[in-house]
């Protein structure tokens, strides 16, 4: 076939695509909207959307609703682009952030500032994403240096066994600090090891969205660069590429994408694994169409998780992160499976 015209009919399979995803999540967010521990029947949320709602819609759907939907929303969106680019870097199918580590190092920095500051409570939210960076940062640099080969580059399979290993020792750590805390602050440690979405105000969108809108762009614009990547170092750098340099940049922007999410949402595992497979299956294998879509799955697949852990249990919520992982980690044993094979 035509290289020009298999590439348009890819592009077209593409908006196609995109459109069936933005149609899905518009209706779950007319659903998540109409679900909660309190009632609001259709007429009343769309009555409450145009401002004709009582006091107390206004406070349900407003401050307790729509901005955990957004959050959702973003969060998902944030961590399945960082798994792409973690995948398109490691051309390993298994890289996830939650998986290598990343958003175990981003999570401890916020969980350590939480339980060790007294006046946690007054601190802005604009500096958890940026606390959650450093962590994020840390455990990135120790999973680069384990998998890191002078003469080889990066090991894909020593990327995922560092990283699985550092997560587990993270976990481990934050474990033992259980031990030393009141109830509040295990209770705490304790929602956001299972990946409840607990930064549910506006002031944390607020804090997460910038980070959303500066950085999708950036994945984008460095997409194709991420296709070079997948034709091998050797062939990247006989294309003109700059490996370290561009492995660097892409690192940087995934990394800044998981610890920013993460610093809301907990410690949210397998929607930067599912996004990016979901997407390729979808539209194929370039960047420049897996992204896009990765991020719109990533949101579905969030908030529909967080739709129904709060609707699943009468009495009791489930937390997101427990019910991507239900769907996810047979997913990444999967996966793990046909590698080996």
């Amino acid at each position: 076939m035509n290289p020009v015209i298999f590439n348009r009919k890819r592009t077209v399979r593409t908006m196609i695509t995109i459109v069936a995803l933005l149609i899905i999540a518009f209706i779950v967010l007319l659903l998540s909207m109409n679900t909660g521990f309190t009632k609001m029947s259709p007429t009343e949320v769309l009555r409450t959307l145009f401002g004709g709602g009582t006091p107390r819609d206004n406070l349900i759907l407003f401050e307790f609703r729509l901005p955990r939907i957004v959050i959702a929303l973003l969060v998902g969106t944030g961590l399945a682009i960082a798994g792409a680019i973690l995948q398109g870097v490691s051309r390993n199918a298994l890289a996830d952030p939650g998986i290598l580590g990343i958003n175990s190092g981003a999570g401890l920095a916020v969980v350590l500032f939480v339980v060790t500051n007294p006046m946690r409570e007054s601190a802005s939210p604009m500096f958890m994403p940026l606390l959650a960076l450093v962590g994020g940062f840390a455990a990135a640099a120790i999973i680069y240096l384990m998998a890191y080969k002078k003469d080889k580059g990066i090991s894909s399979s020593r990327l995922v066994l560092s990283g699985i290993a550092l997560a587990a020792g993270i976990n481990a750590l934050m474990i033992v600090l259980t031990l030393q805390m009141d109830p509040n602050e295990f209770n705490f440690i304790a929602t956001w090891q299972a990946g409840s979405i607990w930064g549910s105000s506006w002031k944390f969108v607020i804090a997460l969205l910038p980070w959303i809108i500066v950085l999708l762009p950036a994945a984008l614009w460095k997409a194709r660069q991420l296709n070079v990547f997948s034709l091998g170092d050797d062939t990247a750098t006989g294309l003109g590429s700059y490996l370290n340099k561009q492995r660097l940049l892409l690192l940087i922007i995934a990394v800044a994408l998981s610890a920013s999410c993460v610093a809301v949402s907990g410690g949210i595992g397998f929607i930067g694994l599912l996004g990016p497979h979901i997407a390729r299956r979808l539209v194929g294998p370039r960047y420049e169409h897996v992204i896009p879509v990765s991020a719109l799955i990533g949101a579905v697949l969030l908030l529909i998780a967080d739709m129904v852990g709060r609707t699943l249990m009468e009495n009791a919520e489930i937390p997101a992160g427990v019910m991507v992982a239900i769907i996810g980690g047979p997913y990444f044993l999967y996966l793990l499976a046909r590698s080996r094979a």
